[in-house]
């Protein structure tokens, strides 16, 4: 491959890249975990901040490399977000150059690899265990997924120790996300016997980032209560957690999510199947591989957290693990579409192109593939998809005998989904949170309140709006919903967030019932302009806040 290739290359995934952070699937600051992360990074800077958040004051980082990469980013571009977003954007780019050595490894050109690794790129929400195969914000599972990506890429060429790099630096930023393709990879390298010795240097880049991040762990700043690993979930804290993480309980789990994620294996198998002459062994190997550990994910995390109670299972999330179905469901799916077109068999191209393109529109794929049409909606994303697998069929089809018209149809498939998703076929991934008078009033609780003060948004219920003013004034807040995620990782986070909802948040806000915020250590109640305090004066306004001195 010559460089002038090699820069065409690398040009197109900085492209997929550009536009998927700005368009389809886009991103986002500071509308889910990115709320817990940021308190907990501004405390690590600065020991002063949040001294009465439990968010802060009981951090979680102390397995990852994701706090200490990102405080010495901070320290060179000035800021967390600058910090945040240049991780994102790079380990998405790697993501996408991985997804398309993965279909090199099928023998598809250098074009058409990077068609599959625009439909990887376009991600997918994963109803059951509420994952995402892109994440929208700058967080460890996010970082590490795109690299297990590049790892699978490299790994389909036989390329072992840069698999295991790849794969040693995801497990360094999010281990539970790594571990399921740590265990597949290394069953990769030990089995079969032949070419073993060659291929086990593939594992020492895993073993060290273990060691490394053992290490780590043991200079950890900040920790206030450690992570229990080998204690059982009793029936008090299951409660807690089946409330605000019962995406780990399985049995809560509707029955078609389950039957999505076997519909999803079945792709996957009909896709080994398709490609099992054409693949390279570990291609092979990784397609049938992955999604398997992923449906066995399912019942594993029922046995050992339902039934064992083991108190790890909540922090790993083992069945998280089926995002590698979905994720191999797409790249295969896509790999196969644009085989069958070169092959002649067009409909069966744009079949499996129609279930690559479905995953980022539609959660239930079954529900899209097969539409309701008295669902206008519905109807409409189906023929948006529809329109474009017939288009990457053309332009697969087309790629020898009408080099122009191949070329135009690829480009419309790398660039179309990311208007016709969100414009056309509605599909919203997150709610647009832009608040300029929260902005206003974290600004002045920054500038006006000492740093020990404690607010609490008694009429916000279970609304994001507290976490992004906690992020955005580095002022603690008594509690708030999305801060009781964390009861997963913490035992003692987990009750006393439990305890400090039901004195303060626990059902409507009621001006008249103001005794029971005394004594708690609150000083500032926020309130929106329709729950005024009678008789009482507030120390800020904004045309939607009041603020109440309260001690």
């Amino acid at each position: 491959m010559g460089i002038e290739q090699k820069l065409a290359i690398a040009a197109c995934v900085a492209v997929l890249t550009g536009i998927g952070y700005q368009c389809f699937p886009g991103h986002a600051w500071l509308h889910q975990d990115t709320q817990i992360y940021l308190p907990i990074l501004e405390r690590l800077r600065d020991p002063s901040l949040f001294p009465g958040d439990p968010v802060a004051l009981r951090p979680h980082v102390a397995y990852t490399i994701y706090d200490e990469m990102t405080l010495v980013l901070r320290n060179v571009l000035g800021g967390f977000h600058a910090a945040l977003v240049l991780q994102q954007l790079l380990f998405r780019a790697l993501g996408l150059f991985g997804a398309s050595l993965l279909a090199r490894a099928a023998q598809l050109s250098w074009r058409m690899s990077l068609l599959v690794a625009s439909l990887y790129g376009l991600g997918a929400f994963i109803t059951g265990p509420s994952v995402l195969t892109l994440e929208y914000e700058p967080v460890p599972r996010g970082f590490a997924g795109p690299l297990l990506m590049l790892a699978a890429g490299l790994a389909a060429h036989s390329r072992w120790v840069w698999a295991g790099a790849a794969c040693g630096a995801a497990f360094l930023y999010h281990a539970p996300a790594a571990l399921p393709f740590c265990l597949v990879f290394g069953l990769m390298i030990v089995f079969p016997q032949e070419g073993r010795a060659g291929r086990i240097r593939g594992l020492l880049p895993i073993v060290a980032s273990i060691a490394i991040v053992l290490v780590i762990s043991r200079f950890q700043m900040g920790a206030s209560e450690p992570q229990q690993f080998f204690k059982v979930v009793d029936d008090e804290l299951a409660k807690l957690q089946q409330l605000r993480g019962s995406y780990n309980w399985v049995s809560l789990w509707n029955a078609q999510w389950i039957r999505n994620f076997e519909f999803l294996y079945l792709v996957t198998l009909a896709a080994w199947y398709r490609l099992r002459e054409s693949a390279s062994a570990p291609l092979r190997y990784l397609l049938a591989g992955l999604p398997l550990f992923g449906l066995l994910s399912i019942p594993l995390s029922y046995l050992l957290l339902e039934v064992l109670r083991w108190s790890l299972i909540p922090q790993v999330q083992p069945a998280r693990a089926t995002l590698f179905i979905v994720t191999m469901a797409v790249v295969g799916g896509g790999i196969c579409g644009v085989r069958a077109a070169q092959q002649g068999r067009r409909w069966e191209s744009v079949v499996w192109f129609m279930i690559a393109f479905a995953m980022p529109v539609e959660r239930d794929v079954l529900q899209l593939l097969l539409p309701d049409l008295r669902q206008w909606l519905i109807v409409k994303r189906f023929l948006i998809v529809l329109g474009l697998s017939a288009t990457a069929m053309l332009a697969s089809r087309w790629q020898a005998r009408r080099p122009s018209l191949s070329w135009t149809a690829w480009g419309a498939c790398l660039l179309l989904p990311c208007y016709l998703f969100p414009g056309p076929g509605q599909v919203r991934n997150y709610p647009v949170l832009a608040h300029t008078e929260l902005n206003q009033l974290a600004s002045w609780a920054k500038d006006n309140t000492a740093k020990e003060a404690v607010f609490l948004f008694p009429d916000q219920g279970k609304e994001l709006l507290p976490g992004m003013f906690r992020a955005h004034s580095l002022r603690a807040i008594y509690t708030d919903w999305k801060s009781g995620g964390q009861v997963n990782l913490l035992p003692g986070f987990a009750f006393e967030w439990w305890t400090r909802w039901q004195k303060t948040m626990e059902g409507k806000f009621e001006a008249d019932k103001l005794d029971r915020y005394r004594g708690l250590g609150i000083h500032y109640l926020v309130l929106k302009k329709a729950n005024p305090l009678p008789g009482r004066v507030p120390v800020y306004a904004n045309a939607k806040y009041f603020v109440y001195r309260w001690e």
